[in-house]
């Protein structure tokens, strides 16, 4: 058994080792929106957007079915602070794709999140989970098979976080 886990811990390394392709994103860059319906909750600051909605902000794209956007407005004009997209939610960077139910992308934290059947791709490689953290920052992605919470939390559901892993080929001795 520990033989085993030592393997599967050599195989994964390719895949942890890496960091995101979005580390050091430009989260001051501006946020571009294409949805086919707005509604706009100012008294509420938020907005929400539906309908195949794409935002784009460098070198990150994410999908869902809606977006609710929060804001605040400090200097008058809005500035966003977190986007709760649900619903087909894919975070695609150039050399990455990750999906869930649903997404939350925390500005001011440089934080995403993905929660509920989330896939993580990469380079052949796929992990399966239900929550997926990516720092923004750091590049730093971590993934469990809870749906929520900690060990210690009352009420989460155990989970098993499942991969499969590309080996590379390697040079043939005759």
């Amino acid at each position: 058994m520990k033989s085993a886990v030592l393997f599967l811990a050599l195989l994964a390394a390719p895949l942890a080792a890496q960091t995101s392709a979005l580390k050091g994103l430009d989260t001051g860059a501006p946020i571009d929106v294409d949805a086919a319906r707005i509604e706009i909750q100012d008294a509420d600051n938020q907005a929400v957007f539906s309908g195949a909605v794409v935002i784009k902000q460098g070198r990150m794209t994410l999908k869902a079915d809606s977006v609710k956007v929060l804001y605040t407005r400090s200097t008058g004009s809005p500035e966003m602070q977190r986007l709760d997209a649900r619903g087909n939610v894919r975070l695609i960077s150039p050399s990455e794709t990750a999906t869930g139910n649903t997404g939350i992308y925390d500005v001011n934290g440089k934080i995403v999140t993905l929660v509920g059947n989330v896939t993580l791709d990469r380079g052949g490689s796929r992990l399966n989970g239900q929550r997926l953290v990516l720092n923004l920052v750091s590049g730093q992605t971590s993934f469990d098979g809870r749906t929520g919470g900690t060990a210690a939390t009352p009420g989460a559901t155990p989970g098993r976080v499942t991969g499969r892993f590309v080996v590379p080929q390697r040079g043939v001795k005759p």
